[in-house]
């Protein structure tokens, strides 16, 4: 069973700085694409930064220049560094990762379950 942990949201001050990490666990084989994801209060889940399995990036123009997103494919971890951190970047963030199992022949969307940043004014 494939499970992904997602650590590192808090509270912070506009400006300020947080680094998310999520780790995948379990029966994987391998990992594709992997991503975060926001959610805030009567939005909808948007992308907000996702790279490939070569490290390729994309990035929500809204947190371009200011989000960084990397992973370590030894330790099947992704990040995202956020700096400069804005109150509308206030949501909860989930990780995503697309990952084929040992007992599977494709690749499956796998989430963690979210954990919650709030920037202040």
């Amino acid at each position: 069973q494939v499970q992904l942990v997602e650590s590192g949201g808090g509270l912070v001050q506009a400006g300020g700085s947080l680094r998310l990490s999520c780790a995948v666990s379990g029966s994987t084989r391998s990992i594709n694409a992997m991503g975060w994801y926001r959610q805030a209060p009567g939005k909808q889940r948007e992308l907000v930064a996702g790279i490939s399995s070569g490290g390729s990036t994309n990035y929500v123009d809204s947190v371009k220049g200011r989000f960084t997103i990397s992973r370590d494919n030894a330790e099947n971890t992704v990040y995202l560094q956020m700096n400069s951190l804005k109150p509308k970047d206030t949501a909860v963030y989930y990780c995503n990762a697309e990952v084929r199992d040992y007992g599977g022949a494709y690749y499956s969307d796998y989430w963690g379950q979210g954990t919650q940043v709030t920037v202040s004014s």
